[in-house]
């Protein structure tokens, strides 16, 4: 599935329900996602296998993902696994068929 246009991206990792949760903004959730699920992004992720698509919000305008990325830094855990949880409730990973 393709993501086109001049689009930036919130995305919610994980890697297992209810898992280690990582939080970052992309302006192509396509190529950011091969890059963790191929380990090319070093640090936390690829230290903590962080790899699979929760969640994500888009936008139009950078400021406003980053303003909604630091928004979700600063909530507790328990709101980000609500946030997921409205429409993923089996955490399923959302990129698992997409084609890179």
């Amino acid at each position: 599935m393709k993501r086109n246009g001049h689009q930036y991206y919130i995305y919610i990792l994980s890697n297992m329900k209810n898992g280690t949760l990582y939080i970052g903004v992309t302006n192509s959730l396509d190529r950011r996602m091969y890059e963790h699920k191929n380990k090319l992004v070093k640090g936390f992720t690829s230290k903590y296998n962080i790899n699979k698509l929760m969640y994500f919000e888009s936008f139009q305008y950078i400021n406003d993902a980053i303003k909604r990325e630091k928004q979700l830094k600063n909530w507790n855990r328990q709101w980000k696994i609500d946030l997921i949880e409205q429409d993923n409730k089996d955490w399923i990973d959302l990129s698992k068929d997409w084609e890179y």
